[in-house]
């Protein structure tokens, strides 16, 4: 019998944390929100701008506090 799973993945939210974390660093800049999707994100982690838009909205549904409990097992991508 397959297990059913609630919510999302680890990875899922680890992505998330990390969209939001490349966000908060260059939104000060002065960058639209495209730009900095295009220049930062989608080289790093290749998702596509609604994508992006939803991650920065998925951040409020997660608990911050069990992502960073999580990112302890994550791997981060390689730059």
């Amino acid at each position: 019998m397959k297990k059913k799973r609630n919510g999302r993945g680890i990875s899922y939210k680890a992505r998330v944390a990390e969209v939001n974390r490349i966000y908060d660093e260059h939104r000060r800049s002065g960058l639209s929100n495209v730009e900095i999707w295009r220049r930062y994100v989608y080289p790093k982690l290749f998702i596509s701008e609604r994508t992006f838009y939803n991650m920065l909205n998925a951040l409020a549904v997660i608990d911050i506090e069990a992502v960073e409990r999580e990112k302890q097992l994550w791997i981060p991508f390689p730059d």
